[in-house]
């Protein structure tokens, strides 16, 4: 009777999780969905949900020249793909000294350098724009993404990953003579290519979503990225038809879905695989 019971409760929370589950996964799509039909139907049939509404690209082509998009999305490409790549060298040397060069105060200076996610960095603006000014980088990409250049997120997952690395393997590249940097590439590297993959996926998307910081260190549509440049063009005193401004949010996001849908698999293995060992 006890095992029928404990069965019966097993099944009623598995659906109820279920239920959660889905119910979570339609809100965050609701917004998605009237954003792609909106964009793809006129003013008249942006909120008449009718099957025969007339479909259209004109909005996707008018919002593409009210505004310069093709300028913010070679500044947000640049600057996302900039960003990462200097994040990927300075966490992957970070990580691999924590994970495999024994040193007096490793353990310290590791959570010294996990402090940084306990700070958001929205409280440190004025800070950092102090110091841009100094440097002479206010309105440059180079001002945006140099704040994030260092993260302790990418830290942390690629140390954990290397330390999942057999150390046969290293021991056995130390006796062909592989020197440690050489290891790191030959080896570490290799391994911890999903890890790679889903950081890339968290910076990209991270980044390429930023607003905030942007808006307070750029001035000139020439240094703006494409999520200000929204901003800029949903503000228009003129105002904007909720067509052409889901057509152009659209736009935006169009190549972070792809971006998730292609490496989704690598992304949640590599979550599942990086618990503290």
């Amino acid at each position: 009777m006890r095992t029928t019971d404990s069965t019966r409760w097993t099944g009623a929370l598995r659906a109820l999780s279920a239920a959660a589950a889905w119910l979570c996964a339609l809100a965050w799509l609701a917004p998605l969905a009237y954003a792609l039909w909106a964009s793809l139907h006129g003013a008249a049939d942006e909120t008449r949900f009718a099957l025969d509404a007339p479909w259209t690209l004109a909005n996707f082509v008018d919002a593409w020249h009210a505004a310069p998009f093709g300028r913010y999305y070679v500044n947000t490409v640049l600057l996302v793909l900039g960003i990462l790549v200097v994040q990927l060298v300075l966490s992957t040397l970070a990580a691999y000294a924590f994970a495999t060069v024994p040193f007096r105060g490793n353990g310290v200076a590791f959570w010294l350098v996990l402090v940084q996610l306990v700070i958001a960095p929205d409280v440190l603006i004025s800070e950092n724009y102090n110091t841009m000014a100094k440097l002479g980088l206010v309105d440059t990409l180079a001002a945006i993404g140099l704040p994030f250049f260092a993260s302790a997120f990418a830290i942390f997952l690629l140390r954990q990953a290397f330390k999942a690395v057999p150390k046969e393997l290293d021991e056995a590249a130390e006796i062909e003579g592989c020197s440690r940097l050489l290891r790191l590439w030959k080896v570490y590297v290799p391994l911890a290519r999903p890890t790679y993959v889903a950081f890339a996926l968290v910076s990209v998307a991270a980044h390429w979503n930023m607003l905030l910081w942007p808006i307070v260190v750029t001035n000139r549509p020439e240094s703006r990225p494409l999520t200000v440049g929204l901003a800029i063009f949903a503000g228009q005193e003129a105002g904007v038809s909720w067509s052409m401004l889901s057509a152009a949010t659209v736009i935006i996001i169009a190549p972070l879905l792809v971006a998730f849908l292609v490496f989704q698999r690598q992304f949640v293995q590599s979550f599942m695989r990086a618990g503290i060992r």
